[in-house]
């Protein structure tokens, strides 16, 4: 076969593996099946190795469960290994480069050449050649590069700062969780407590409310009279129905904040409830204690430092690079005199345009300085605002659960002398039903306002920014974990917020 036609062919297969390498790129989308396999396989992660459900909740396990099935705050430890990892990846980088190579060279024709006289022009050698057409080569070099280290360096302290950023977040979202579950847990609670009562009410209300309709259709009562008394047991049928809905919501949050399975049974354990605490620290001393501990602060601080860092990078890249190769090599040329050999080198580069940059650079180290401080201190003013209002709004939570054990009493003195007073005809039983409406929405209203002011105080402890975990939450049982968990709100509670180191009492802060 001609050469060309050789070439031709090889050409010709080349081309072929090519395009059919290309139509192999083509996108491919998830067939039914392997969806249905993701979703399956979703949902066993979703729920794995979770410890099962035993015995009635209490609050401090349910912010144990939250805290260590929760998906989010699981993600973060992810996020904090994952930049812990990065860091390690980073300081390797710092290390000098030592490569080993192997290979084969061949061509079809030898390699070679002649030389000519340079002032006469004539050929003084016939052509001749010191390479073999099929060698082996072998190498074993070591490279370092000053400025690969420097960025290498810089770019090491990024990643752990990165790290520690990513802490940060780890935090934030654990307090976050535990405002969520303490937010939750009062309200499922009192959904417990109530919907069996108020499903009863309901019950009860739907009968009276047909027997006044057949009181109306009968005439045995006045029509005013008892198309009254219907529009005050729909009025009270809608207010229960409402009030039923947000404890059920509230249940279903909680069961989602702790990723409890599917069909759980969620029971809670109906202890007597916590007394308010009453706080004993001044407002500068909170608003000391959020500049001291809140997440988003010293995540800001980080972020300070990672931007230093790029910009210093860029000043590294202004200086001369010093380069040194030492290695060694091995060629299998038989025409060679010497078949291997130690090479060694030292190269020092500039690039002189770019010193042009410095004076930017400067320029730009100073605008990012002042914008990290302006971003930090426009933060530090937003959360001073929050532990104001936090501290304002548990005062006055702590004022409406006064104000509706108040109203409790009242409405459960109008029930007992309804109940007292009832006869065997329709108006005392509707009067009785509407009492003991009003007493169950008082009751709602109480359980609400002490879930409320239990928000307001976690609202006011994680705007304060206090941690509430040990270091690590996975090598800890559900129980030992509710016991640390409890441990350390009181901790904090005791030291920081109910007590100052002087004894003086808490202002109440003036917005």
């Amino acid at each position: 076969m001609p050469r060309h036609a050789t070439r031709f062919t090889i050409t010709a297969l080349t081309s072929a593996l090519l395009l059919s390498a290309c139509a192999s790129l083509e996108p491919q989308a998830i067939t039914e099946e392997q969806n249905r396999q993701r979703i399956v396989d979703d949902q066993a992660r979703m729920y794995r190795d979770q410890e099962p459900v035993t015995t009635p909740i209490t609050f401090y396990e349910a912010a144990a469960r939250a805290l260590k099935y929760n998906l989010d705050y699981r993600l973060k430890l992810m996020e904090s290994a994952l930049a812990s990892d990065l860091r390690d990846v980073s300081s390797h980088e710092m290390l000098p480069r030592l490569v080993a190579s192997a290979g084969y060279a061949g061509r079809n024709n030898d390699s070679g050449g002649t030389s000519i006289g340079i002032e006469d022009r004539e050929e003084s050698l016939r052509p001749s050649t010191s390479e073999d057409r099929y060698r082996t080569l072998y190498g074993l070099g070591l490279s370092w590069s000053l400025l690969d280290f420097g960025v290498a360096y810089y770019r090491t302290q990024q990643k752990a700062d990165q790290m520690l950023m990513a802490d940060e977040r780890r935090r934030k979202v654990a307090q976050n969780v535990l405002q969520d579950v303490r937010n939750a847990y009062w309200r499922a609670l009192a959904a417990q407590r109530l919907m069996p009562e108020v499903d009863q009410l309901l019950a009860r209300t739907h009968r009276a409310l047909t027997q006044a309709r057949e009181a109306e259709n009968k005439g045995l009562l006045p029509r005013q009279e008892i198309l009254a008394y219907q529009r005050a047991l729909l009025d009270s049928v809608y207010l229960l129905t409402v009030r039923r809905q947000d404890l059920e919501f509230a249940q279903a949050e909680l069961s989602a904040l702790m990723s409890l399975p599917p069909k759980t049974r969620m029971v809670l354990a109906d202890m007597p409830e916590p007394q308010l605490p009453q706080i004993g620290a001044g407002i500068d001393q909170l608003e000391l204690l959020s500049l001291q501990n809140r997440p988003e602060i010293m995540e800001e601080w980080y972020r300070k430092r990672v931007n230093e860092k790029d910009l210093k990078i860029a000043k590294a890249q202004l200086w001369p690079n010093v380069t040194f190769d030492y290695g060694y090599r091995y060629d299998s040329n038989s025409l060679a005199y010497n078949s291997h050999w130690n090479a060694t080198g030292l190269q020092v580069s500039m690039n002189l345009l770019k010193l042009l940059q410095l004076p930017s650079l400067n320029a730009a180290q100073a605008s990012q300085g002042n914008t990290d401080d302006m971003r930090r201190i426009a933060l530090s003013m937003a959360i001073l605002t929050q532990v104001r209002v936090g501290a304002l709004r548990y005062q006055l939570a702590r004022q409406e659960v006064t104000f509706s054990d108040e109203s409790l009493r009242v409405d459960q003195s109008l029930l007992n002398y309804a109940q007292a007073a009832q006869r065997n005809n329709l108006g005392s039983e509707l009067e009785l039903i509407r009492a003991e409406g009003r007493y169950l929405l008082s009751r709602y209203q109480r359980e609400a306002a002490f879930s409320s002011a239990q928000a307001a105080w976690g609202r006011l402890y994680n705007s304060i920014g206090l941690d509430i975990l040990p270091a690590e939450i996975d090598k800890h049982d559900v129980k030992t974990l509710a016991n640390e968990i409890h441990r350390t709100l009181n901790e904090q509670e005791q030291k920081r917020l109910l007590v100052t180191q002087q004894g003086t009492p808490y202002a109440q802060p003036s917005l």
